[in-house]
């Protein structure tokens, strides 16, 4: 794999990259691992709209192989997470020297080429080290769980409190584990069987079918009182109904996840039970607080299917992947260093 291009819905070539030079305050890395995520194959598909062309991969690890002489506190050698998002440098913040409270952050494979290529050159400040205690599958999973944190820091939800997650896949099954790492109670609603037993497998006790025993299964787990918030991963394909079904009034209802999938909401319960609803789809600003949680071992991946794949028919694997991503949370990776 040199470097993947998408110049429009599924017209991906794979072109031959060309060497870049490295100034004092650039790190060169050479691509090691690549998670190949939802956003990528709906993006591949066109549903996810971008500025073509543009070098797909929006979360990958590598090997630093250069680093100019002002890059701080990364080195040769180095093991890093390539940022998955960038501050515009446009912005108030951004021209005022509050890089880290930019605005409108620039995203990896649609504001800026992603990471499908062999090397990527960028600022050292666009570059995670990884520590040893993090291995290369939980470092994949850094831009997820700080879509997570970035979640949990606006709902602000007190200890015990039950958060309703509807969507069981990859990204749900994230969203529960975090939820348990801040002692709050997640309830888990997901209509595939092998989500179901995953979900269980990593400590969480409550997940429910959506279902016509669903309301019933709510009321007997938060005795009565539903849930105190709720998350909708936006790749899940469940009704966008059901977390506004599940929720006790004045609560807040969450649309996440990093993919833009349209649909349609019936908004007369959300007049009904006056509740707050708002979006968050990066996880911008938490990568070194996810990195710190993943050391604490805020994420168990022991009950992932871990797919690594050395050789691969690309436009195959994200046509797939964006017709099943809802039923499949098992992680699948490129790997192209042998």
């Amino acid at each position: 794999m040199d470097n993947w291009v998408l110049k429009g819905p599924k017209m991906l070539e794979n072109q031959k990259q060309c060497e870049s030079e490295v100034d004092a305050t650039q790190v060169k890395v050479r691509v090691s691992h690549i998670l190949v995520t939802n956003y990528d194959a709906l993006t591949y598909t066109g549903t996810a709209k971008i500025a073509y062309p543009k070098t797909l991969g929006r979360v990958a690890i590598g090997i630093v192989t250069e680093a100019g002489e002002n890059c701080y506190g990364v080195t040769k050698g180095a093991r890093v997470y390539l940022n998955a998002m960038r501050p515009c440098g446009k912005c108030y913040a951004c021209k005022s020297g509050n890089r880290s409270e930019c605005t409108s952050p620039l995203v990896a494979g649609r504001d800026f080429d992603g990471f499908m290529r062999d090397f990527v050159v960028c600022d050292y400040s666009d570059v995670s080290v990884i520590p040893d205690s993090v291995d290369d599958f939980l470092a994949l999973c850094i831009e997820n769980v700080a879509l997570a944190e970035n979640i949990y820091d606006k709902l602000n939800l007190s200890t015990g409190s039950r958060v309703a997650i509807v969507g069981g896949g990859f990204l749900g099954s994230v969203l529960a584990q975090i939820a348990l790492y801040h002692k709050l109670v997640p309830i888990v609603i997901d209509n595939y069987a092998r989500n179901v037993e995953r979900l269980q497998q990593s400590g969480v006790y409550f997940t429910f079918s959506a279902d016509d025993t669903l309301a019933a299964n709510i009321e007997n787990a938060t005795s009565g009182n539903k849930c105190d918030a709720a998350i909708y991963t936006s790749c899940c394909k469940l009704s966008p109904s059901v977390p506004a079904s599940v929720l006790a009034s004045h609560k807040d209802m969450v649309l996440g996840g990093f993919c833009t999938v349209n649909f349609s909401m019936d908004t007369a319960p959300l007049f009904e039970k006056n509740l707050r609803v708002y979006s968050v789809s990066d996880g911008f600003g938490y990568t070194e607080t996810a990195i710190n949680m993943l050391v604490h071992g805020a994420l168990d991946l022991s009950h992932f299917e871990k797919q690594v794949l050395t050789e691969f028919n690309l436009p195959a694997l994200l046509t797939e992947r964006a017709e099943k991503f809802s039923q499949d949370s098992k992680m699948v990776v490129l790997k192209l260093i042998l």
